[in-house]
């Protein structure tokens, strides 16, 4: 068995592709007009209740139990980017977690969950450029040193 990506269900499709393509830049692999496929296994699906067979009432929108995830080297350029996007609802701005990666939440249109993240790369060579030591690195991030020094060389 091999994993193949998440399908979202959404109310129109034109409204979502156009977040998703155009606001998110992900690049379309296939569409077939009910349904996109993206580059990374990411899928949007229209009438996903009748294509399931389930009541159309049973598709829950904003739900808080699920999220898609994307992460980026310059979170403050996508952040400026999405600041710029009209209608856009946010779940939170940019916030930093104990381990310092930062990032943002903000809903699709379908009111799913979306973060967009640091890499955990530039967290780990912004604390290096910080003079943090990598086994300071380490302790504060949370990954193996051998991780670390990856980052390092």
């Amino acid at each position: 068995m091999i994993y193949q990506g998440c399908l979202l269900a959404v109310k129109d499709m034109a409204i979502s592709k156009n977040f998703y393509e155009k606001v998110l830049h992900q690049k379309i692999l296939m569409d077939v007009g009910v349904h996109i496929t993206f580059d990374g296994g990411l899928a949007l699906q229209q009438g996903y209740a009748e294509l399931v067979d389930i009541p159309a009432d049973s598709v829950k929108e904003q739900s808080h139990n699920f999220q898609i995830y994307f992460q980026v080297e310059d979170l403050d350029t996508v952040y400026a980017e999405l600041k710029r996007t009209p209608g856009l609802l946010w779940v939170h701005e940019i916030r930093e977690y104990p381990w310092g990666q930062r990032d943002i939440r903000v809903y699709d249109p379908d009111k799913h969950i979306v973060e967009i993240a640091e890499d955990i790369g530039v967290v780990i060579k912004r604390f290096i450029e910080q003079g943090m030591s990598v086994e300071e690195v380490s302790k504060r991030t949370m990954f193996p040193i051998e991780v670390v020094k990856q980052y390092v060389s």
